[in-house]
């Protein structure tokens, strides 16, 4: 389909003003379509919004992609719509551990697209180095109110990263150890988040 034959059946079958150029635009990634032109764009091309969208990342990307209304994934989390709205706009989570568990839920999100997801990336990367320097034990429940995963599965986890940071921060201070040696204590840190979802199934 041509950008005008698309413009057209945005505007005969959904009502929506958009030109030509607008749907170039789209194309060529110079403008994004809100929600309802995201919607209408996939009825007029037969596919669904997540096929438009690609990878999502953001919560408004994963709730499009699932072809769910605001209103929807507001009910099902236990929130009113004004403060979810506020949330996804700012792509900025600030609910509980419950809201969050049904957040999960709602969207098919695994873990590590959750925490990408409500913008909370270098929060649990903070929280992992804490962990992993300090005593981890105090860490199991933050990360559990960020991560709708088995508290079992946390404590492993935490406590490995714990181990391995030590261990190479032993070897760094052992009789001999190399001048660079201290690098890989903070190279660990560094890639801490990385570490944490390798140690995690699936």
């Amino acid at each position: 389909m041509a950008p005008g034959h698309v413009a057209y059946g945005l505007q005969a079958q959904y009502g929506l003003p958009v030109t030509a150029d607008t749907v170039v635009a789209w194309e060529r990634g110079l403008l994004a379509p809100d929600s309802r032109q995201l919607t209408a764009l996939a009825g007029v091309l037969w596919c669904s919004p997540g096929e438009l969208l690609g990878t999502p990342q953001s919560l408004r990307e994963h709730r499009l992609a699932r072809a769910l209304g605001a209103e929807d994934v507001a009910r099902r989390v236990g929130m009113d719509l004004s403060s979810y709205q506020r949330m996804e706009d700012g792509n900025r989570w600030r609910g509980n551990e419950r809201q969050t568990a049904a957040l999960a839920e709602a969207l098919s999100l695994t873990p590590r697209e959750l925490l990408t997801a409500t913008g909370r990336d270098e929060e649990l990367a903070e929280l992992l180095r804490s962990a992993a320097t300090t005593r981890w034990q105090a860490y199991v429940r933050p990360v559990a109110k960020m991560l709708p995963l088995p508290r079992r599965q946390l404590e492993v986890a935490l406590q490995e990263l714990h181990t391995d940071y030590h261990a190479r921060m032993a070897a760094t201070s052992s009789w001999g150890a190399s001048a660079g040696s201290g690098e890989s204590g903070k190279d660990f840190l560094d890639r801490i988040a990385e570490h944490f979802w390798a140690l995690l199934p699936g």
